[in-house]
């Protein structure tokens, strides 16, 4: 027994490790495809995308370790089926419960570090993949002048270059706008050439320009309005030096995204929980008693209760009959604003309560993750175990497909649930646990299936059935 369980273990988890590199590395293609455009012309260092990489790659786990605990125990069974290496295990009086034991222990521990996983490896992920992400945002483009047109990157500055030369430091028909008092275009230096070079630190990045005049226009003269005086100076050589501090990546403190629900422990969600729970309590019961305080009469109308026919019926339309029009107008008035405050009032708290639920419900779904996460290990497990028993192929054609539409189906009821469960529709402990619901008994049915050898995909057994039916009907 112990060199058959050896066997299965070894078989199944060259593939488990395989399929889940790929299902990360792939999902790291789709990250970088994303948010390519936030990444190239950055002049980012190698070592800050590998980090960026990193992080992401474990906030992948959750999707890319179902996936390949259903494809690597498809593709186990499948290949042992493939080369009837289940039938000799069987012949010699081994069920096929026994040869799933292993495995069976192996998901539960690989379940139970996915669980340890989500509640304190994917905070500390999402925290720094989150903060690296927004500061990689935030961060200006690499200093990147390009022929005859006009680069603003600088803050304060325009330029302008007319020709760059193949070395990249010499240009030709240089225009340098300075923009440092947003006062408009009354300081501009041109140039007919120069040298664009970067100091020694990086930090700066130095014209030297040849053959040039300074425009300034003089504002700080008497009757400049009308007279419009300027100053031009002419030079044979001119050094320019501008900071490139603003084009640094500065780190964020981390402590501002720290209190984001994803970046929470299961402990820290359940005291953010109970805390957002009070305070929308405590929300919900002020305005209760602050519209029951403005608003006595409207208080005091239960509108749940019929007690009779609809009293507008029987109003008496001569009611505003002894005033006078200005009065009546007033009145009119004074009613319609009351309405549309009471209106106001009543939107506005109500899009404040239905926010803050809101965001009570995403803490939830949140908590609710750290164990789906686990459960949906074992569940796709006791799919693809049985299925890879059943199709008895191997290999990354047949198993992959299977596991695809299993995974997507997985995939979809989760995310399409979790869309209902952030507007309110469903409740979270329902939401969150409708794919597994669904999924599991599916599990089940192929287990059985696969233990007792029931013909599940022999078409003959399918045709055999098909004709016995008609059979029957035509003798009767």
């Amino acid at each position: 027994m112990k060199k058959i369980y050896l066997l299965v273990l070894r078989t199944y988890l060259g593939p488990l490790i395989m399929t889940f590199f790929i299902s990360v590395f792939i999902l790291d293609m789709q990250f970088l495809w994303k948010y390519v455009d936030d990444l190239v012309g950055k002049g980012l260092e190698w070592y800050l995308i590998a980090e960026l990489l990193f992080y992401a790659s474990a906030t992948f786990v959750p999707l890319g370790l179902p996936l390949a605990i259903l494809l690597s125990s498809l593709m186990t069974f499948g290949n042992l089926g493939e080369h009837y290496e289940l039938v000799a295990i069987k012949a010699a009086g081994i069920s096929l419960r026994k040869v799933m034991k292993p495995l069976v222990i192996l998901t539960i521990c690989i379940s139970a570090f996915a669980f340890y996983f989500s509640d304190n490896v994917l905070p500390a992920a999402n925290l720094k993949f989150r903060s690296l992400l927004y500061d990689i945002k935030k961060k200006k483009l690499a200093f990147n002048i390009k022929e005859g047109i006009f680069y603003n990157g600088l803050e304060g500055y325009t330029i302008r270059v007319g020709e760059k030369e193949k070395d990249g430091s010499r240009i030709k028909d240089v225009l340098i706008y300075n923009h440092s008092k947003n006062l408009g275009n009354i300081d501009v230096t041109s140039a007919e050439s120069g040298i664009m070079e970067s100091s020694p630190d990086g930090r700066y990045i130095i014209f030297t320009l040849f053959n040039g005049h300074n425009y300034k226009d003089k504002l700080d003269q008497r009757g400049y309005r009308q007279t419009r005086p300027f100053e031009r100076i002419r030079f044979r050589e001119e050094t320019r030096r501008f900071d490139l501090q603003s084009f640094e990546m500065n780190r964020t403190d981390e402590d501002l995204f720290k209190n984001h629900y994803e970046m929470l422990n299961l402990q820290q969600l359940n005291e953010a929980i109970d805390s957002l729970s009070k305070q929308y309590n405590t929300k919900k019961e002020r305005f209760s008693n602050k519209f029951k305080n403005n608003y006595q009469f409207y208080s005091r109308i239960d509108s749940l209760k019929k007690t009779g026919p609809d009293t507008l019926m029987k109003l008496d339309t001569n009611l505003l009959a002894n005033f006078n029009p200005t009065e009546k107008v007033r009145i009119v008035d004074f009613a319609l604003n009351t309405v549309k405050s009471l209106k106001s009032t009543v939107e506005y708290n109500k899009g404040a309560l239905q926010s803050d639920a809101k965001l009570i419900r995403k803490h939830r779904i949140v908590w609710h993750k750290k164990f789906t996460l686990s459960i949906a290990c074992l569940v796709l497990f006791f799919i693809g175990a049985p299925m890879g028993v059943i199709i008895r192929k191997g290999g990354l054609g047949l198993p992959v497909v299977i596991s695809i539409i299993f995974f997507i189906t997985y995939h979809i009821l989760s995310m399409s649930a979790e869309k209902y469960v952030k507007e309110g529709i469903i409740e979270p402990y329902i939401g969150m646990w409708i794919s597994s619901f669904i999924l599991l008994p599916i599990g089940i049915f192929l287990t059985y299936k696969a233990t007792t050898d029931s013909p599940l995909m022999d078409y003959d057994s399918y045709l055999k059935f098909f004709k016995n039916l008609f059979g029957k009907e035509k003798v009767e």
